[in-house]
């Protein structure tokens, strides 16, 4: 009798198993597939911003909601429109997007859209108007940084002009805002221009030959547009701080100068706004289809150190950090923004989330 039981005691915990098996399935598939279409990734500032959508999607609130899948089309607008096209065509909810042009992507992003796919571009921006859009105010970002080097310079003098990647928004607004402020000052004179693609390596190097035809002493000033001089790298914001300042790490030319300078940012967390964006649209609730942020800029006065870069220091409004923490000069200090909670120091520099 009692051998007689156990092939239905058996069948039952089968079945059990089964539908253990087919509800973890299921909750699987309740999952939100969203893609990441990343653009050039040769720059501290992009491997950040990924990182800071990679742990937007681990965070406590996302990580049972979405599951993130990350391309990468490089620096290439055809690439990436056949990718985003492909992606539609797999099943994505939602893409986050980092556009290479503001117009490029129009159609396949009109044609994601028709087909119910949430599209949000980050940092640079898509024009088509059914894509969402989030990021800085990059012409404030080129008007405000130029006038203050056009009054550091007390309206006189030649100046060095290094751009980003060409045919990005972010590239195109920020130039065209420097150039309208020069355009106030005939005394400044933009002797050499060169793309440093937004890399400090390429920056370096375009830097190294423009000096090679007009030495330092005929130069009186510089602007980057990425990086260094004008941007929020950590090794810039660790050089405006006072000469003598105690900075755990510091060494060589990573460490306190006391340098005038004004560092506004283009933030690395438009990328994960924007991941939080998609999901809340997915999930019915009303979005704006434009959210703007300031560049923040940080100038001698308000250079502030932080200790361990946890989420209550950065509200508090510190925005470097000791060398000790960030070994890397040209990672982007700007990684707070109060609509993320969810990520913050820790989500910029290793991908994860916040506790």
């Amino acid at each position: 009798m009692r051998f007689g039981k156990w092939p239905r005691v058996m069948g039952a915990a089968v079945g059990l198993m089964a539908g253990v098996a087919l509800a973890a399935t299921a909750h699987a598939a309740e999952k939100y597939k969203i893609y990441l279409s990343m653009s050039y990734i040769g720059n501290d500032w992009q491997a950040e911003a990924a990182n800071m959508v990679k742990a937007m999607a681990a965070s406590a609130g996302m990580k049972d909601k979405v599951d993130l899948r990350v391309q990468v089309a490089g620096p290439n607008a055809q690439r990436q429109i056949q990718q985003i096209n492909a992606m539609v065509q797999a099943g994505a909810k939602a893409i986050i997007v980092y556009p290479i042009s503001p117009t490029a992507l129009n159609e396949a992003t009109k044609a994601a859209c028709n087909k119910g796919v949430v599209m949000v571009a980050y940092d640079s921006v898509i024009e088509e108007p059914c894509a969402y859009n989030v990021h800085v105010d990059q012409y404030e970002w080129g008007k405000l940084t130029m006038e203050w080097l056009a009054k550091k310079l007390g309206g006189k003098g030649n100046i060095v002009e290094i751009t980003g990647v060409a045919g990005t928004s972010v590239d195109t607004l920020r130039n065209k805002a420097a150039h309208d402020v020069l355009a106030k000052y005939p005394g400044i004179h933009v002797i050499a221009e060169a793309n440093g693609m937004w890399s400090q390596a390429v920056a370096r190097t375009e830097l190294s030959k423009i000096v090679a035809t007009h030495p330092w002493n005929t130069i009186d000033g510089l602007c980057k547009l990425k990086p260094c001089a004008g941007e929020g790298s950590n090794g810039h914001r660790i050089q405006m701080l006072p000469v003598g300042t105690k900075v755990d790490g510091a060494n060589g030319t990573y460490r306190p100068m006391g340098a005038p300078s004004i560092s506004a940012s283009s933030q690395v967390t438009p990328g994960a706004m924007a991941l939080k964006m998609a999901v809340e649209v997915l999930e019915g609730k009303k979005v704006p289809k434009l959210m703007l942020l300031s560049p923040r800029p940080v100038t001698n006065e308000t250079v502030k150190m932080c200790d361990t870069g946890s989420w209550a220091e950065l509200k508090a409004g510190c925005n470097a950090f000791p060398p000790s923490l960030v070994p890397n000069p040209g990672w982007f200090a700007s990684v707070y923004l109060p609509q993320t909670p969810e990520v913050g120091f820790e989500a910029a520099l290793v991908g994860q989330p916040e506790n």
